[in-house]
């Protein structure tokens, strides 16, 4: 329950701060893309690494379960695992074509 309000307290600061950012575009907003690129980036890559370790504690379970069924968990886990990958990629070119 802590967590809970001290995550709404943050939030709540967080939305009160947003008129500090209402300034006059210049070399400043250059800045927080930069820092938005590098959030948006290491967001994106966090929840893939999360997403790669669920999938494969997942195949893993399935493996320790039925051991005759590897090769068509083999295949689903690389297909996964390829399409889990390619989202941090295309987050990192949109945020490099973004950033041009």
């Amino acid at each position: 329950m802590k967590f809970l309000k001290y995550t709404f307290m943050t939030l709540a600061m967080l939305l009160l701060a947003s008129p500090v950012f209402a300034q006059a575009a210049g070399d400043s907003s250059k800045g927080m893309m930069y820092i938005g690129a590098g959030l948006g980036m290491a967001l994106a890559a966090g929840l893939c690494g999360l997403a790669q370790g669920k999938a494969t504690a997942s195949a893993a379970e399935a493996l320790a379960r039925n051991p005759g069924a590897r090769p068509g968990i083999f295949t689903f886990l690389i297909l996964g695992l390829a399409f889990i990958e390619s989202l941090a990629l295309f987050t990192f070119v949109i945020i490099f074509l973004k950033l041009q």
